[in-house]
């Protein structure tokens, strides 16, 4: 059995026709407002040019799809509904692969869209669930985007290149997979009148800072990773309106084991080296940073997808516990009370990231708690690596950085998607430069609470 690719996506013309419309509007609205700051008119021409074809042909043509045939070793069964399934970009990672599961087992339909570059391991055990689709396609490819997301309920966005280190290895990979691809499929969504869309950020936006920072603290991103997170948030919230209310979810430093494993993660990693090497190296030991097991965060998203969007819609949420601000030293410490022999090195280097965080609003306006304690990662990973369920943490599965330094960089299908990518790399002019305010966090607060 096949798996459904970008090539094999058309079901719904007239969505197509309209969300490929509402992109060129946006192009065409663009250049006339303001056409000195963006979209060069060659450029623009060219992706309005480029985007009618690709509908016209894949009007004129559907009825002869290519197909990109899975590996033979996975018999995936794949299914169409057209009632609504949740669609989850980049569902086959750390946090999608509990995310899908956890939606299936609460009997909503999930449709995932992912290129898969680590492999079906993750998601295997849901291959064969009725209410499960899978997408297999580059989210920087607007055919892809387009079938994707014909017919959803909501969209819940995990693609990126997610790390500093990674993010470095590949800059160009890392904006338009991180910036350029959340732009256009902001005006997809629009174009298909999603309201509900959930937004993986992070709490690295904050960078440093001598306070506890709440929503509506300034963002100092100090890394690409950070920046093209700040630089999303900005996008998703120029484009905000009554019919489109993006959610953005700021997760803390993740941990704990997946069914994507990822020993790339600051306690993750420790915890690998203290079982195999029994020797952990702490850079800045003062430095805070705000902690989430990777099942909690699978769990706000599924709260936040089940509240009222009058309550959610066109806002942030720092996501996490207060409980789980620590200093990296006392991170050693945690992982030392489960490796008594464990030798701690300090070493200081010039990596300025440092701020605790409050989570005081998410707890009291949807009322999430984190369940899972630091203590309680770090044990669960010593026992996976106890009993041999992980062999080796190094393994380059296991680390976005050095698997995208082994892999190479991740070329475009064609030379339109790089036109494409490079249209929406130019932020628009109700985005640029702007950063969210106190102001307009108490305006949003205004409107979900007469909303709700």
């Amino acid at each position: 059995m096949t798996i459904t690719t970008h090539e094999t996506i058309n079901r719904t013309n007239l969505r197509k026709l309209g969300s490929a419309f509402a992109i060129l509007v946006l192009l065409a609205a663009d250049y006339l407002l303001f056409r000195d700051e963006l979209v060069p008119r060659n450029v623009a021409i060219f992706l309005s040019a480029v985007l009618t074809a690709t509908v016209t042909a894949a009007l004129l043509f559907q009825s002869e799809p290519r197909k990109r045939m899975a590996p033979a070793s996975v018999p995936p069964r794949v299914h169409r509904d057209e009632s609504g399934p949740v669609l989850l970009v980049g569902g086959a990672g750390y946090i999608g692969s509990i995310v899908a599961r956890r939606l299936l087992d609460s009997g909503v339909k999930v449709r995932m869209l992912d290129r898969l570059v680590y492999g079906y391991a993750a998601i295997e055990g849901i291959l064969q669930h009725p209410n499960f689709e899978l997408i297999v396609g580059d989210c920087r490819n607007i055919q892809t985007v387009v079938g994707a997301v014909q017919g959803a309920s909501a969209i819940v966005h995990l693609a990126a290149i997610v790390g500093d280190p990674a993010c470095d290895v590949d800059r160009q990979t890392a904006l338009e997979t991180n910036y350029s691809a959340t732009r256009m499929l902001i005006e997809v969504a629009k174009g298909h009148r999603i309201r509900r869309f959930l937004f993986a950020s992070s709490c690295s936006v904050y960078g440093a800072t001598d306070v506890m920072a709440d929503e509506r603290s300034p963002v100092q991103p100090l890394s690409l990773y950070a920046q093209t997170k700040v630089d999303s948030e900005q996008a998703l919230f120029a484009a905000r309106s009554d019919s489109f209310q993006p959610t953005i979810l700021r997760f803390a430093t993740i941990f704990g084991y997946s069914h994507r494993p990822r020993f790339d993660l600051v306690v993750n990693l420790l915890t690998a080296r203290a079982h195999q090497e029994g020797v952990i190296t702490i850079f800045n030991g003062d430095q805070w940073r705000p902690f989430l097991h990777v099942e909690d965060a699978a769990e706000s998203i599924l709260r936040m997808l089940q509240a009222p969007l009058g309550l959610v819609g066109g806002q942030v949420f720092n996501v996490g516990s207060p409980k789980m601000n620590y200093t990296l030293t006392q991170v050693a410490e945690k992982i030392r009370e489960e490796f008594p022999e464990l030798r701690v090195e300090h070493v200081e280097n010039t990596d300025r990231r440092d701020y605790r965080v409050s989570f005081q609003k998410i707890r009291s306006q949807i009322g999430f708690e984190s369940t899972r304690s630091l203590e309680d990662g770090i044990r669960e990973l010593k026992q996976v690596l106890q009993t041999g369920k992980v062999t080796d943490y190094r393994d380059i599965y296991y680390d976005n950085c050095k698997f995208i330094k082994t892999i190479g960089a991740s070329s475009h299908a064609d030379e339109i998607d790089a036109r494409v990518m490079a249209a929406f790399a130019v932020p628009t002019a109700a985005s640029r430069g702007r950063r969210l305010t106190v102001q307009d966090t108490e305006r949003l607060d205004l409107v979900a609470a007469r909303a709700s």
